[in-house]
């Protein structure tokens, strides 16, 4: 009795272990799907803390409230009358048309709009929480710069050149909206405007007490100095994808503070489109938008059956590319998008899994024991994280996440094929694509993991070209059982690393006459197992290097060397972190 008694007391504790892993398993699973599916929420609260009514609108069923700005400078704020009714969002045409005919409203309802008294409306357009819309005229035409002081702190001052609605460098009319202000704090603006043999024509100060962000978000960053004396590039840093603030975009200065904060529908904003005097961006996980520089959405482009995922870029004429995945596919993260900016029209260039279809057939969908396991259940085969067009021969390089490769697919608008691959070639040996794999030139370790693949410059001949990206130089694979493989010690294996673990960014010279890719150039950065990305600032000789792992952000100089680190707080990672000049704001 003793022996079948313990017999039956080791079977139920068995039985009870099995149970706890799997319960332990469940709620891995429920947990990282939550994480995950954060990605696709679409914000139900627009509200905004606003001042007492001062008139109702009811042509364009659009309020006027007073702005809590403080007495410095008489504000207004727009508030949509149906703004708290279910299904309403800021990005939607008919509600900024609204708000235009309103503003156009406000400025011609007889006041006398000047540099001292002017129309003065705080985020009219919904879209960024501390924008403030000027419009005001002078009896001259002139330029309008101003600088934004944080009286009593230790924040550096802030300095720009107004870029004006109208495009014009000196102008009677001016209309813009001024971005620069730190939310949560008394900001102190001075005004100048000069005309155009650069006299002084008027100098206006006035002081606005900012609301806090919208987000909760850090107004400031934790800033390091490096060891390069090269001076920082001009612009502003655009935080994307914040895990735990999902919905926004943070632009920051050189010195870590926080000068605008973009409101979006949702998801995050994986890359900013410049065209002409408008961005073109990700306002939630199926929708990009088109905006001015006064905040206004001039054009939303619905992706109906898709969702976003990662990147965006220009196309051929009058498109943009797009990842993406089907909702419903069996499949994630392998399809390319063409949105025809003038229409509209969202159509799938590319499934990959068609494209690639011999090698789809090898792989599986992510298992609940994988390193991804928070993925489980997606057939997550290949991952496509980046996309570059090249216009001149109408192709495209991809980067494949999950394989460790880049990949370029030629004749996209005709008869795609698979051109090439780069990266490890042990990984494609037994498949059919062993003949498309570029041959490594010189002594280097492959990249692993990487992501934000770029076209840097052209070659010295035709055929030759150089490609740079982030080396998250991790490797994983979560999509296959049939397949190993041994890598170098100095690459990643663990999702956090260790302190001896590096990420890098890397510079590929692609030589497509001899088939060949070289590392030309290369520099450690924090690790970073997944996202990130090591991007030249545009007009510049300096990197911006997110480790979003880390949770740092840099600006390097041309030969890799820090100039400065920014420490942020997330929910596991940042997506990337690019720097722009952003023209649509300065001129």
């Amino acid at each position: 009795m003793k022996l079948k008694h313990r017999k039956r007391l080791i079977a139920g504790i068995v039985v009870g272990l099995a149970l706890l892993v799997v319960l332990a398993l469940a709620i891995v699973m429920l947990v990282s799907k939550a994480f995950t599916a954060q990605e696709h929420v679409v914000r139900t609260d627009w509200s905004f803390e606003t001042g007492s009514l001062l008139e109702e609108m009811d042509e364009w069923q659009v309020d006027v409230n007073e702005a809590p700005l403080g007495e410095g400078l008489r504000a207004v704020q727009l508030v949509p009358q149906d703004l708290e009714e279910e299904g309403f969002t800021f990005y939607d045409t008919q509600v900024q048309q609204r708000l235009a005919n309103t503003l156009e409203s406000l400025k011609t309802e007889g006041m006398q709009w000047t540099a001292t008294t002017p129309l003065a409306v705080l985020n009219p357009f919904g879209t960024g929480s501390n924008g403030l819309y000027l419009y005001f005229t002078t009896d001259q035409p002139t330029r309008v710069s101003y600088t934004v002081q944080v009286p009593h702190s230790d924040i550096p001052d802030f300095t720009a050149d107004a870029a004006d609605s109208s495009g014009q460098d000196f102008t009677r009319i001016h209309e813009f909206q001024l971005i620069g202000l730190v939310p949560g704090e008394t900001n102190r603006v001075t005004m100048t405007m000069t005309g155009s043999w650069g006299n002084t024509r008027q100098v206006v100060s006035f002081t606005v007490e900012m609301p806090e962000t919208s987000s909760g978000y850090a107004t400031r960053l934790e800033v390091t100095d490096g060891s390069s004396d090269q001076p920082q590039d001009e612009g502003l840093f655009a935080m994307m994808r914040v895990n735990g603030t999902l919905g926004y975009g943070f632009f920051y200065d050189n010195a870590g503070v926080l000068r605008y904060e973009m409101v979006l529908e949702g998801f995050g904003l994986d890359r900013i489109l410049f065209d002409g005097d408008e961005i073109i961006t990700c306002a939630s996980s199926s929708k990009l938008a088109r905006i001015n520089g006064l905040g206004e959405v001039t054009q939303v482009y619905d992706l109906g059956g898709y969702d976003l995922h990662h990147d965006i870029g220009f196309g051929a004429d009058g498109e943009v590319l797009a990842l993406a995945e089907e909702v419903g596919s069996q499949t994630v993260e392998d399809r390319l998008l063409s949105i025809d900016l003038e229409s509209g029209a969202v159509t799938q260039l590319l499934d990959f899994s068609q494209l690639m279809a011999p090698y789809f057939e090898m792989t599986r969908p992510v298992g609940a024991t994988d390193d991804f396991f928070w993925q489980a259940g997606e057939w997550d085969w290949i991952h496509l994280n980046s996309l570059q067009y090249l216009p001149e021969e109408d192709s495209l390089i991809v980067s494949s996440r999950e394989t460790s490769t880049i990949i370029k697919v030629a004749d996209l608008h005709g008869q795609p094929t698979v051109d090439w691959l780069a990266g490890d070639d042990r990984f494609w040996a037994d498949t059919p694509y062993a003949d498309l794999c570029l041959t490594a030139e010189g002594d280097f370790v492959p990249q692993y993991g990487q992501h934000c693949v770029e076209f840097l410059r052209d070659g010295e001949e035709e055929g030759v070209y150089y490609l740079s990206f982030f080396n998250n130089n991790y490797w994983s694979l979560n999509s296959r059982d049939d397949f190993s493989m041994e890598v170098a010690d100095s690459v990643g294996t663990d999702l956090y690393g260790s302190e001896e673990d590096h990420s890098q960014v890397y510079v590929y010279r692609i030589d497509e006459n001899n088939r060949t890719f070289s590392l030309a150039e290369s520099f450690d950065v924090p690790y970073s197992s997944i996202v990130s990305n090591g991007s030249l600032c545009p007009g510049g000789s300096n990197w911006v290097v997110n480790s979003g792992i880390s949770m740092v952000f840099g600006e390097y100089d041309a030969t890799g060397t820090l100039i400065r680190q920014y420490a942020y707080e997330c929910t596991m990672q940042n997506y990337r972190t690019f720097k722009y000049d952003m023209s649509i704001w300065f001129a």
